[in-house]
């Protein structure tokens, strides 16, 4: 591939050598705390069933604890992804070991005196292999007994069947521990990954770097983590052992273990763990050594900075005095109870600051940009590394929550009905012209004002697209954006806008709806995912109903098409064109590409009983999804 990136002009090698003397560049007691109990490196890369590789720590050698911060890295960006390069397995504390950044997420083992404990299981079955291998050679050959999720997010279950095998789960010999009813965490589990997953996955692969090479002038690891381990193999087993109350205990492996229940944070279903005989706290990825999302850029829901305060502030009435370890899903652990209750104050602060000062902008009669572009954070928090947006970003942070609390408009009346981004840009075009909008975009470049370059420069991309003068321009602002962003999604963003504005779209590199996961959607949510895919003018006049008979649960569902609308509801109906029976995985297959229906018939797959057509006629009026549609063009 030929790498089209530039070098950082004087303006943005000024901007990046400036940010250095406001950090404590010096404050090295995260590299320490980074390498405390280290214990072998990485076995290598890691690899798919069919020999590909899927993630190797090689990719960021680069990033060796003593190279100093090119100009094309923001130096407290650099910093932190020279923290997550580092990996491995480490022994933290007693009884409690990490496998760190062979994926976006990590795995940790509690030792327990029966057996093992898996809390969260990376993003994929094969960085999880890969770390129970280091566990069984290093640490210990017990049978895992129990596995833990903290929370909803694929990169934390998604490596369960590396873990553990779903016979195992089946016949209930390994309990999977997990917040929320069991319904609630498939539901979000499923659907936030799922139903909008497309989408997501787009905007994933850009916020996240995968189309970019890793290098100084592309990705520098995500912030928390290093990366997502790209067409690796995403898995999913429902939990068995719900946790839906504040103070439940369980016994895991001969050791207690007690959750404090912490929804609507930085997932719909979360959860905090406290092992009080190893004094041992997570509270999952409401604390970590970075600010978090409060509206992820990959796409999720809105989540409320509040509460990250609220249950953060209830950990340490409840358990600050005695921990001794806090843990991470993501980062490195922190060590003391000194350091952890520091630690835990600063970050509830961070995140109360940030709700509460959006609203008191917010109910002066700022907009949600305006009040962004206001908030800082007081010094005490904002010099604090574990504050800094690796992940989430005060920008972007304090938008959210106007959205959360607010809504969609940020009322100002200009806003609330505005013509598209298409018809915008012609009518602009038209009315200043493409020579004297192009003109203006080089002079804000050449004088380092890269914002309004992107931004006046997108009208002439939009109306003109096909302009190549303006789009290289526009890639060029959009590249020295992502040299001076310290967070990297912001950095990933700005980078990958350039790289597909020069060379074009290139093939996905992230997906989030994989085989496993669709599969394991409750048959609900199977037809809402279905539901998504009918285009609703093609279906505005139909009228179909299909009966859907899972042999393999016993179940009938009703599926209706008509006023445009998929609806599904259990049982059988009277009325019914056709009646579909098979085992699920047939009958996914059936209604998500109805077009091959008749070949699983043939197969034995499933049995066709009525008016065949109908398939026919559902086919007809479903929807393709373009994993790789457009995002810096029209």
């Amino acid at each position: 591939m030929v790498d089209h990136a530039k070098p950082p002009t004087p303006a943005t090698v000024a901007a990046n050598r400036a940010a250095v003397s406001r950090y404590a560049m010096d404050d090295r007691q995260d590299f320490a705390d980074n390498d405390h109990g280290f214990i072998a490196p990485l076995p290598g890369q890691v690899k798919a069933a069919d020999g590909r590789v899927v993630f190797d720590p090689g990719w960021f050698d680069y990033l060796a604890e003593d190279a100093p911060a090119p100009d094309s890295v923001h130096p407290s960006l650099w910093r932190q992804s020279q923290l997550m390069a580092k990996s491995g397995l480490y022994r933290i504390a007693e009884h409690v070991f990490q496998v760190r950044n062979n994926d976006i997420a990590n795995l940790t083992v509690i030792e327990g005196h029966t057996g093992l404990v898996v809390i969260d299981c990376t993003g994929s079955v094969e960085s999880a292999a890969q770390s129970m291998s280091m566990i069984r050679e290093h640490v210990s050959d017990q049978p895992v007994t129990a596995v833990v999720y903290t929370h909803t997010h694929v990169d934390h279950y998604g490596g369960v069947k590396g873990v553990v095998s779903a016979d195992d789960v089946a016949s209930g010999r390994v309990p999977i521990l997990a917040p929320g009813t069991i319904a609630s965490f498939d539901k979000y589990a499923i659907g936030e990954n799922v139903i909008a997953g497309n989408a997501m996955s787009r905007r994933a692969g850009y916020a996240f770097g995968s189309l970019l090479g890793k290098n100084a002038c592309g990705c520098v690891t995500s912030g928390i983590g290093t990366t997502t381990t790209s067409g690796a193999t995403v898995s999913y087993l429902s939990p068995t052992d719900p946790i839906t109350e504040t103070g439940t205990r369980r016994e895991l492996a001969g050791l207690e273990f007690e959750f404090l229940y912490a929804p609507d944070t930085e997932a719909p279903e979360e959860m905090h763990i406290w092992i009080p005989e190893l004094k041992a706290l997570t509270c999952a990825e409401n604390a970590n050594h970075t600010l978090h999302n409060i509206q992820t850029l990959r796409g999720a829901r809105t989540r409320d900075a509040r509460n990250f305060a609220r249950y953060l502030d209830e950990t340490l009435q409840r358990w600050g005095d005695e921990a001794e370890l806090h843990y991470g899903p993501h980062t490195w652990p922190v060590f003391g109870n000194e350091n952890i209750t520091a630690f835990l104050e600063s970050q509830r602060d961070t995140y109360k600051y940030i709700h509460d000062q959006a609203l008191r902008l917010a109910n002066k009669g700022y907009t949600p940009l305006e009040a962004a572009e206001i908030v800082e954070l007081p010094e005490e928090l904002g010099r604090k590394w574990f504050n800094r947006g690796y992940h989430g970003t005060l920008h972007h942070d304090v938008r959210a929550v106007f959205t959360k609390e607010l809504g969609l408009w940020d009322g100002d009346p200009v806003s609330l009905h505005p013509h598209p981004p298409v018809e915008t840009a012609r009518r602009l075009t038209d009315l200043i012209g493409p020579d004297a909008i192009l003109t203006e975009g080089r002079r804000a470049f050449d004088a380092g004002d890269y914002r309004w370059a992107a931004q006046i420069l997108h009208a002439l991309v939009f109306a003109q697209p096909d302009h190549q003068e303006a789009r290289d321009l526009q890639a060029d602002a959009y590249e020295q954006m992502g040299y001076q962003a310290e967070g990297p999604q912001w950095r990933g963003i700005f980078l990958t806008a350039a790289k597909e504005l020069r060379e074009g779209v290139a093939p996905a590199a992230f997906a989030t709806a994989s085989p496993d996961s669709i599969l394991a959607m409750p048959i609900d949510i199977l037809f809402d995912y279905a539901a998504v895919h009918l285009a609703g003018d093609k279906a505005a006049t139909a009228d179909l109903r299909i009966d859907f008979r899972f042999t393999d649960t016993d179940e009938t569902w009703t599926m209706r098409v008509r006023r445009g609308v998929l609806n599904a509801r259990r049982g059988a109906s009277p009325d019914t064109r056709l009646t579909v029976s098979g085992p699920k995985p047939a009958l996914v297959a059936c209604l998500l590409e109805p077009a091959g229906a008749e070949r699983l018939a043939e197969a034995g797959k499933i049995t066709l009983v009525g008016d065949e057509t109908a398939l026919t006629t559902l086919a007809g009026l479903l929807d393709d999804f373009d994993p790789d549609f457009a995002v810096v063009t029209p």
